[in-house]
């Protein structure tokens, strides 16, 4: 084993990974515009279709407002809707003047019927108007580093210049899917809601055929607009191995995705990221002067195409010192695994022993 030293600030650590040698199958022919699958864990490629090009993305543009709905807290506060915001054409969650609704409630409304009145309500709610959401999504685009995506409404009708690319779009499920209340609501068929006025039980089902044609599908997002064609972009995992798929303007895209899948599946192959038995920090207002931390829980598997070992990357984050007491158990830092400057895992790590505090004046 290397020597493992925690810094606060994030110390580089590289550990080779195996290439994969597997043949695969052959590659696919789709009929979208433009495709791809990634590794869910490095954002390799996996299956490239012009996955570059900026095209119009219709719905699928919910991903990033749901995604800025959940983030920005408060998700079970009863609020009535704006009667401007839900006055919107094509699909719909339902919404009326006057309806008692949750930022809960309009994330499901937004990742399982698609509704437009839903995304417009959540901009409202947050930003004030659309074009001030709008604002707010090309800011974390910019971010995450979303080079080919721009935002001007936050349903996905089209605006213009309002764009995307298979593999931003990718990368943007990758990043949402790390949040477990995104990830509940997209990988649900159906979801009980209360709303209204006055609120009353109700059922929203999934867009998303892909959910029960294809094992292990956990999510993600559908979209259609005429100019932007069928859009779809799924996740699925099988045997550890985790893989997001979008394909843009394609009219076959449930079979598409799941031809790209079994292609993609025969060329990946899992890692399992090597984590020291305990680490030490920093120590202070305790008679020693360094204090072993652990991981609780070992890191899933990584998903990984090409990537070797000297791209896999750790950190330790933790405050410059640990000051006592401190008891077992107690969380004081992570440890973050990276593949070429993106977050694969955070693992929590404990006090693997007591400290107590100490000062020189007390006996």
């Amino acid at each position: 084993m290397k020597k493992f030293v925690p810094v606060t600030a994030g110390l580089l650590i590289a550990m080779c990974l195996p290439v994969n040698t597997a043949i695969a199958a052959d590659k696919p022919e789709v009929s979208a515009k433009a495709a791809v699958v990634i590794s869910a864990d490095t954002g390799e490629e996996v299956y490239s279709l012009n996955s570059g090009e900026k095209l119009p993305m219709a719905s699928t543009t919910k991903i990033m407002s749901a995604l800025l709905c959940i983030e920005s807290g408060d998700l079970y506060t009863p609020f009535t809707v704006d009667s401007d915001a839900i006055h919107v054409e094509g699909s719909s969650m339902g919404l009326q003047e006057g309806d008692t609704v949750t930022k809960y409630a309009l994330c499901c409304g937004m990742l399982l019927p698609s509704g437009n009145d839903a995304a417009n309500a959540v901009a409202v709610r947050i930003s004030g108007s659309n074009e001030k959401f709008a604002g707010l999504m090309n800011s974390r685009a910019q971010e995450i580093g979303l080079s080919k995506t721009f935002f001007v409404t936050p349903s996905g009708l089209e605006g213009d210049g309002h764009g995307s690319s298979a593999h931003d779009m990718a990368i943007l499920a990758s990043v949402a899917l790390r949040n477990d209340t995104f990830r509940e609501i997209c990988s649900s068929e159906s979801i009980k809601l209360e709303f209204g006025n006055p609120p009353y039980t109700r059922w929203l089902k999934n867009t998303n055929k892909l959910l029960s044609l294809y094992s292990g599908t956990y999510g993600v997002k559908t979209g259609f607009t005429d100019e932007a064609g069928r859009c779809l972009v799924s996740a699925c995992k099988r045997d550890g191995k985790d893989l997001i798929c979008v394909t843009l303007n394609d009219r076959n895209d449930w079979n598409d995705h799941m031809s790209m899948y079994d292609y993609a599946f025969e060329r990946v192959h899992t890692v399992k990221p090597e984590i020291p038995d305990t680490i030490e920090l920093d120590l202070a207002g305790s008679k020693k002067e360094k204090i072993r931390v652990c991981a609780d829980e070992m890191p899933e598997p990584v998903t990984v195409l090409d990537a070797s070992e000297s791209e896999l990357e750790y950190s330790v984050k933790a405050s410059p010192f640990v000051y006592a007491p401190v008891k077992k158990g107690d969380v004081l830092a992570e440890l973050q695994i990276k593949y070429g400057g993106r977050e694969i895992r955070r693992v929590p790590l404990s006090a693997a022993e007591d400290a107590e505090y100490y000062h020189p004046k007390h006996k």
